[in-house]
């Protein structure tokens, strides 16, 4: 099967894009559609869970997030994420965030997964990470950059607390997925 972008254009861009292209692409019965389809383009993102060994914790953030105000949230309980600067390797990535977001640093976290976040309206990639961390990795403060008007609060999750706030309180999908992964780690010891 096969597709080809016949013309792609940039319909707005301001901190982020919207793309429209026209497709030409291959039907399952051996016909071919062309449509023209819409993309938000942000870029690609990384995100990590860590676990604070010290404390039996995985470390989480709550911040503001505009767009979940549509369904009347505005804090999210989510894990440390960012987005890739422009030809940032994602490696360098995390390890930025995590000292951005919540002070801590890390050295050589392990890729988990890397998935789409939304692959019917948007061309981002998230690359998710673990590393397990001690009090001693706490080096900084965190809380976001203030020049990115960020303001973003560290909370500690207790392990034996994950399964009540994924039923309660985690609406985000990376964490979701993260979390979900970390129980399954904890319970299989893979």
């Amino acid at each position: 099967m096969d597709y080809t972008i016949n013309t792609e254009e940039t319909v707005f861009h301001n901190h982020y894009k919207m793309l429209k292209a026209n497709i030409t692409y291959d039907t399952f019965s051996g016909k071919e559609i062309t449509t023209d389809r819409f993309a938000f383009h942000r870029g690609d993102s990384v995100a990590i869970l860590l676990y604070e060994k010290d404390t039996a914790s995985v470390v989480i953030t709550k911040q503001f997030r505009y767009p979940t105000t549509l369904h009347h949230q505005g804090w999210m309980y989510e894990i440390p994420a960012g987005s890739l600067e422009k030809d940032e390797c994602p490696l360098a990535c995390v390890i930025r965030e995590t000292e951005e977001e919540v002070g801590y640093s890390i050295f050589q976290p392990e890729q988990i997964f890397n998935f789409y976040t939304s692959p019917g309206g948007a061309t981002e990639r998230c690359y998710l990470f673990y590393a397990e961390v001690s009090l001693k990795n706490k080096t900084s403060t965190g809380g976001g950059v203030a020049s990115e008007k960020e303001d973003i609060k560290r909370i500690k999750l207790p392990v034996t607390e994950i399964e009540s706030w994924l039923s309660d309180k985690i609406r985000d999908a990376k964490t979701i997925i993260a979390l979900q992964w970390f129980l399954r780690k904890q319970q299989n010891k893979f």
